[in-house]
């Protein structure tokens, strides 16, 4: 019997939507269902992920929708979403709301702890709000691990006529979505985070920094912003589009684009906390960095802290990709494995191949090869190993993988991304590609090998910013880690 006059869940997130969700939603819609678009649980394995009085189906097509509403849902129930075994084992502070609210309603944020970080803020005062944020040890979550605390207390103790609020929402690593998955999801989070910090360095406006690439996010921070206007006031906040460079990323980089100006890197000093957009003190943060801040603000920063090891606190939004079995986001605190990650709850590869290498922090973090599954997800343990968490993005490649040409594409990306300021990263990606390119032909392997190699240390230390200090990082440990792929057989075995 088909069931009437229930209520479906169904994702509006934009991974949900490239995989057929609005075909799925106009389905039970059909079937006299009432729909609500709420933000992604995270499991894109399973979306379309449709949840119904807590229980969850996935993934759906339009023709599954029937068998669901007769009770036939056969292998696409999946029990109790919160009963998942993803999920269960997560510690979820940022993505709390994840899956549970619908991104632009108000009283659905106010009914899940919402404005409260902001409350406990201003009832606190600037100096006890930064110093609730030193103490929780939060780091920037995009990439560089900087307490965000001190930058805060810099701005702070800066003076000047105006400061501002900076979110770096360039969103550009591959394998990341955390980002896009806050603002699409609860973007009153961020914007709550942003007040916030105004808030502790007496800024009165912010920029959120957006990439063109994501327009559904795009669109949810504006029309959340208006909606939120009053409640932050008299912060003011706005939305700027990129343009797609993935530069932009870089912190100075995007202030010159924010100016109007060609995103070109700044040399440091001035730091932007001292002169930043406009040439105002200026706190750059991460949508991660900041997202987290409501939470600390409402539970404090002991609570914040008791998560994670050495000086990595808190947890991580860890986002799983490329060829594996459960790809979607996972939130835990610092300190969990590689191989927990990969194995146990990505589930190992798609293909059902071995794993061969993995790629964490974007396009220009290091491989690791399998022999190092024991590293724990920890900012000085991934430098020990000369590898980076960066934004916490994880590629996993299987054993059909080249490495050699892993290591080329990380020079053809730097070669086509670069600001081209500075020497070492505009010609050095470009004669590193050209080196390779030697290689797989069998010209003089060994020594144009060394030099590659050579390249790499000139490439980390010479560089302006790490768009150029970290391209060597892939390159070195495909190199290091897999010298078979790098010989004139296995070229020609693969150009065969």
């Amino acid at each position: 019997m088909t069931r009437t006059n229930i209520t479906v869940r169904l994702s509006d997130d934009a991974l949900a939507l490239a995989c057929g969700a609005d075909a799925v939603a106009a389905a039970f819609e059909a079937h006299g269902a009432k729909v609500e678009r709420v933000s992604s649980w995270g499991m894109h394995w399973l979306e379309p992920l449709a949840e119904i009085d807590g229980r969850g189906y996935g993934p759906l097509s339009p023709q599954d929708v029937s068998a669901v509403l007769g009770g036939k849902a056969g292998v696409l129930d999946i029990g109790m979403i919160a009963d998942h075994p993803f999920l269960k084992a997560q510690t979820r502070l940022t993505f709390a709301r994840a899956g549970k609210t619908r991104p632009l309603n108000l009283d659905d944020y106010a009914a899940t702890d919402g404005w409260k970080g902001l409350e406990a803020a201003r009832k606190s005062g600037p100096d006890k709000t930064i110093e609730t944020v030193l103490d929780s040890g939060l780091r920037g979550r995009g990439g560089a691990g900087f307490p965000a605390g001190i930058k805060w207390r810099t701005v702070a103790d800066t003076s000047a006529d105006q400061k501002y609020i900076v979110c770096n929402a360039d969103e550009g690593d591959s394998a990341t979505f955390a980002d896009r998955m806050v603002m699409e999801g609860d973007p009153y989070m961020l914007i709550e985070g942003m007040a916030i910090a105004g808030l502790a360095v007496g800024a009165s406006k912010g920029y959120v920094y957006i990439r063109s690439e994501y327009p559904h996010a795009i669109a949810k921070v504006r029309a959340a912003i208006d909606r939120a206007a009053a409640i932050i006031a008299p912060f003011e906040l706005e939305v700027r589009v990129g343009a797609g460079s993935y530069v932009c990323g870089e912190e100075t980089a995007l202030l010159n684009s924010l100016e109007g100006k060609r995103g070109v890197v700044r040399a440091k000093p001035p730091l932007p906390a001292h002169e930043g957009l406009f040439g105002k003190p200026t706190v750059i943060n991460n949508v991660l960095t900041l997202a987290a801040i409501p939470w600390i603000m409402m539970h404090g920063a002991k609570a914040y802290a008791d998560f994670g090891m050495g000086r990595s606190r808190g947890t991580m939004p860890i986002q799983l990709a490329g060829n594996i079995r459960h790809g979607g986001l996972y939130e835990t605190a610092f300190g969990i494995t590689l191989g927990e990650l990969v194995n146990d709850i990505g589930g190992g590869t798609a293909t059902g191949r071995p794993v061969k290498a993995v790629q964490v922090g974007g396009p220009l973090g290091a491989y690791l090869p399998p022999e190092q599954f024991d590293i724990p997800f920890d900012y000085e343990a991934f430098t020990a190993k000369q590898a980076l968490i960066g934004h916490a993005g994880i590629t996993v490649f299987d054993d059909t993988a080249d490495m050699s040409a892993m290591a080329r594409f990380a020079f053809e990306f730097c070669e086509v991304e670069s600001c081209g300021k500075c020497t070492p990263c505009r010609i050095g990606a470009t004669r590193g590609r050209e080196t390779l390119d030697k290689v797989a032909q069998g010209k003089d392997a060994a020594a144009n090998l060394s030099l590659v190699l050579d390249l790499c240390e000139t490439m980390e230390f010479g560089s302006l910013c790490a768009m150029g200090g970290f391209t060597p990082y892939p390159a070195r440990s495909a190199i290091r880690h897999w010298p078979e792929d790098f010989t004139t057989s296995k070229v020609k075995e693969a150009a065969e």
